[in-house]
């Protein structure tokens, strides 16, 4: 699935609604993100997060991001990624 970039306290993935609820289930809490180094940020899958907010927030996902250059963007101009679900509540973001 395709994700950009989000800012705000934290930089995070903005999902689709629609991806949201094709791979994610509600009784999941956390999810793991799994960078292309081999290192990981577990996610809180708040309330919002099934609202009008489906971000995956962490501060490790922007240190991957500025370690990428991804990070920050022009205005106006959040990074295209890849997230792809590879089991047990754990997705591989990809640039």
């Amino acid at each position: 699935m395709i994700v950009v970039g989000w800012k705000a306290a934290e930089y995070g993935v903005k999902l689709d609604p629609i991806d949201r609820a094709d791979f994610f289930e509600k009784d999941w809490e956390t999810v793991t993100v799994v960078f292309d180094d081999g290192t990981s940020a577990e996610c809180n899958l708040s309330e919002s997060f099934w609202g009008g907010c489906p971000e995956l927030r962490s501060a490790k996902i922007g240190r991957w991001m500025e370690r990428n250059g991804l990070a920050p963007w022009p205005k106006d101009k959040p990074p295209e990624l890849r997230l792809e679900p590879i089991g047990n509540r754990r997705f591989k973001l990809t640039r």
